[in-house]
């Protein structure tokens, strides 16, 4: 039985979603090769699969995968598709116009091992699971994907360290209404166990990583065993560093673990604070408010931990206005070289299964599901917006290579003309880009 699982991106890591399935379907026996479109080449030179499964974990890799679909149906036309994660039972309707037979979503990897011993011994494939399994999760398996260091790095003031990625934990118990998550763990989660983290992570920094980030949604959904877990790794893996994605109500309500995650070799904390604006908040469900961002800001300082902030500026709901008062907050907490620019651009995505869709909300705005862009398109009352949207997207794409300093400051004066304000704006933060640890792909979508 030949599987070959492809991903056409992953935020520039090393594929997880390619190297956990593989270590299932290889333990069943199965024949597989990993494919990662995102650093290799598509090659027919091998032997045909018989199922070919793509790992959709984010609208970014869903899209790309569209036009592949064709050429890989082309290539090996008796070959099965399926395609799993997150985005596809989102999607399943889309995908199977477009030829894909099996659709799989959260804990994907023992129904990949059903499904495919299913087409190698001829019988009919099950049907995916009704309830979210808990698998017996085992150490993931990177042999066949391209080595780390072609893969995303940390940048430490001068120097780079390569980078690997893990997960502690799946899922989320939370239900942020803008969050793909929720939709299909419909606030659930699963935490995978110490010692297959471990070993997952040692494995890495046998091949050379120097930090770990770990993806899970949420690290402290589980708490405890978060801490185990980093507890385990500082010990196996000294001098290794490490970033995790919390959320802001989550710094609040476990600040005394701060200092633990500083002293085991975390560096930064993710955090989806997506807006400064208390109504929008309150729309999207984060439980959070402005005053609760600026406490954690000060929690994580003291610990000693970089908060490094994640933002949706562009909703039905922003004004030019709060745009404005978006880059003069992260201006007075000095945060502007925290946040990469790409985040100053972000807008609002409405995706199948969405729980934004029954929001009276955003029920103006919406239009009918655009099957090419695989989003509920939305118009903002305010046509300037939209346009100030586009505007400010163009020009952080043109000046992708620009400090961030620097085009923070062309986005604060193209923001305040566009509002109708001077642009005037306080003496910038002292502190310096060099000091702060950052991930060289920022994307996050």
């Amino acid at each position: 039985m030949r599987v070959l699982l492809i991903s056409t991106y992953e935020l520039g890591r090393q594929p997880f979603g390619l190297a956990s399935p593989a270590a299932w379907l290889r333990n069943a026996g199965a024949d597989v090769t990993c494919l990662d479109l995102s650093r290799q080449a598509f090659d027919v030179s091998g032997p045909p699969p018989d199922l070919m499964a793509f790992h959709l974990p984010m609208h970014t890799a869903t899209r790309l995968a569209a036009p592949v679909f064709d050429r890989v149906r082309g290539t090996y036309p008796d070959a099965q598709m399926c395609c799993y994660g997150l985005y596809a039972p989102l999607n399943a309707a889309w995908l199977r116009s477009r030829g894909v037979q099996h659709i799989l979503g959260a804990e994907f990897e023992p129904a990949l091992v059903e499904l495919a011993a299913a087409i190698a011994s001829g019988r009919t494939p099950p049907a995916a699971p009704a309830e979210l399994p808990r698998p017996a999760y085992v150490t993931p398996d990177r042999s066949g994907l391209p080595p780390l260091s072609r893969y995303t790095s940390l940048q430490v003031g001068s120097e780079r360290r390569t980078v690997g990625y893990t997960e502690a934990s799946r899922g989320c118990k939370h239900t942020c209404r803008h969050c793909p998550v929720v939709p299909i763990y419909a606030g659930r989660f699963r935490v995978l166990p110490v010692d297959v983290v471990v070993e997952d992570v040692r494995a890495q920094v046998g091949s050379g990583a120097r930090h770990i980030t770990f993806g899970d949604p949420d690290f402290f959904n589980g708490p405890r065993h978060a801490m185990r877990v980093v507890e385990q790794v500082s010990a196996a893996c000294p001098g290794v560093t490490y970033d995790v994605t919390i959320k802001v109500e989550h710094l609040l309500r476990h600040r005394r673990l701060l200092p633990r995650l500083r002293e085991t070799g975390c560096l930064f904390v993710t955090s989806a604070v997506e807006s400064f604006d208390d109504d929008v908040l309150r729309i999207l469900d984060k439980r959070h408010t402005r005053a609760d961002v600026e406490e954690a800001l000060q929690a994580c300082g003291a610990a000693g931990l970089t908060l490094s902030p994640t933002f949706i500026p562009f909703t039905p709901w922003t004004t030019l206005d709060g745009y404005c008062d978006l880059l003069a907050q992260i201006d007075r907490l000095g945060l502007t070289d925290l946040v990469a620019p790409i985040q100053l651009t972000l807008r609002l995505l409405v995706t199948e299964g969405s729980l934004l869709l029954g929001r009276p909300e955003l029920r103006p705005y919406l239009g009918p599901f655009d099957a090419a862009r695989l989003v509920y398109p939305w118009r903002h009352p305010d046509p300037r917006v939209d346009r100030f949207c586009e505007a400010v997207g163009a020009l952080v794409g043109r000046r992708v290579n620009t400090p961030r300093r620097e085009l923070f400051a062309e986005v604060w004066r193209l923001a305040h003309e566009q509002a109708g304000h001077a642009p005037v704006r306080r003496a910038a933060h002292p502190a310096r880009r060099t000091d702060v640890p950052y991930l060289n792909e920022p994307w996050y979508c």
